[in-house]
């Protein structure tokens, strides 16, 4: 595949390759240099903690007991 850089130093990646990657906008790259001369581009993973705060706080308090019958599927 081939991508032609503007005059502004930008890059289109191609539509495979974001599927492949599974890249969305505004995610990150990291281009990686070898020795070699070739080029590698790897996503840039998102650190756990950027999650925190992701899914609302309960309104009161759930039990153990609440939880663990939730994962076994039992109503409460």
């Amino acid at each position: 595949m081939i991508s032609t850089i503007t005059s502004k130093g930008q890059l289109t990646i191609p539509k495979k390759v974001r599927q492949k990657l599974k890249l969305h906008s505004g995610d990150k790259i990291e281009f990686i240099l070898e020795d070699s001369g070739h080029c590698q581009i790897v996503p840039v993973k998102s650190p756990l903690s950027k999650l925190k705060g992701i899914v609302p706080k309960p309104d009161k308090p759930i039990s153990l007991k609440a939880i663990q019958d939730a994962i076994e599927g039992i109503e409460p």
